[in-house]
């Protein structure tokens, strides 16, 4: 549907109340949706040093937790991320360790934990194959996993190049590149020449290439792979893009060029920005709003442009620290965590 024509507003679905503490990341289980047969679920992870499992009944529609992922973390858990086939959780903590959870039907059960850094563990997230898994840290350093049989973690490479405080790893979507953005104010390429996983890095993107100004804290990619979306400390979003194409080939690296800045929108830090399948981006921010954009499918001269679709004033009380939609393709799910404790699921509707 052509969203700019339509009146749509998010309509809050359901506030989900359990954590005794900020929320700081939700992750939805990529294969679960009730156009699979299954339940959507969904994982978030809190300063109460817990993780939660919600379910959303497909008789009422509610949401319930399911369980709750505790006693193996003794500081906050800060990033959540389900494998590919999303049968595992990976869990980053303050206390310096990553717990892989795997799902016995009835019950969690923690079947490794990945030890390295020295101290804060601030995300993970897994690659496309689920044959990898990355992991960053205040240590300024990041880690790749290999995953191997019998549940083992095979540390392939850590990777130093950040000067600070390293805040979100994410795989690209359909390519073994590794991305990184960081309290240093850049974004990193990592990207491996052969199969050996001998990651380098291969590009940084800062001011010196129309970057950010501050701590960059978030990156999202869209379905394509051949866009992404970065969000900062200095109250931006920035565009960014690739051949996709080319970098397919074979040929070698191909890099990333910045498309367009939003800014003037969000006048907090903007936290979390995530890209939906149908291209919308959403951002969280500490104005306690969550704003969406699109494309403004106008190319002008200085290309691309994105539109502000809508603004969502005091989603939450506090804080908004992460912002997911929904996997799946049959209604536009959106979660967000907060500072208030609280997890939240939105609708995106047409207005009636």
């Amino acid at each position: 549907m052509d969203l700019m024509e339509k009146n749509v507003e998010l309509v809050e679905v359901q506030k989900l109340e359990g954590h005794t503490d900020r929320v700081w990341n939700v992750a939805w289980n990529p294969v679960s949706s009730h156009a699979g047969g299954t339940s959507p679920v969904l994982a978030s992870c809190s300063g109460d040093n817990t993780v939660r499992i919600w379910e959303q009944s497909s008789l009422s529609r509610s949401w319930t937790c399911k369980t709750v992922l505790e006693e193996t973390h003794t500081r906050t858990v800060r990033s959540c991320a389900w494998s590919p086939s999303g049968k595992l959780l990976a869990t980053a903590s303050f206390d310096g360790t990553t717990a892989i959870w795997e799902n016995f039907g009835s019950e969690f059960e923690c079947i490794s934990t990945l030890e390295g850094h020295e101290n804060e563990v601030k995300s993970v997230s897994w690659n496309a194959a689920g044959s990898y898994l990355a992991t960053c840290s205040r240590d300024k350093s990041v880690w790749i996993w290999e995953v191997l049989p019998g549940n083992e973690y095979d540390c392939a490479s850590v990777l130093n190049g950040h000067t600070q405080d390293v805040k979100m790893v994410q795989w690209h979507p359909t390519t073994d590149v590794l991305f990184s953005c960081s309290y240093d104010n850049t974004i990193k390429v990592w990207w491996s020449e052969d199969d050996d996983g001998d990651y380098q890095c291969v590009q940084t993107l800062d001011e010196s290439n129309n970057g950010h100004t501050s701590t960059v804290w978030a990156i999202s990619f869209n379905a394509a792979g051949d866009k992404m979306v970065t969000c900062s400390d200095d109250l931006t979003l920035k565009i960014w893009e690739t051949d996709i194409a080319k970098m397919h080939s074979g040929e070698g690296y191909v890099p990333w060029t910045h498309v367009c800045t939003l800014s003037g929108y969000h006048n907090r830090t903007i936290y979390s920005a995530h890209w939906s399948r149908d291209d919308i981006i959403a951002s969280g921010a500490g104005d306690d709003a969550i704003r969406l954009f699109v494309d403004s499918k106008l190319d002008s001269v200085d290309g691309p442009s994105y539109n502000l679709l809508l603004t969502k004033e005091k989603a939450h009380e506090m804080d908004i620290n992460s912002v997911q939609w929904s996997p799946g393709e049959e209604n536009r799910l959106l979660a967000s965590a907060s500072d208030d404790g609280m997890v939240k699921i939105w609708e995106l509707a047409t207005k009636p």
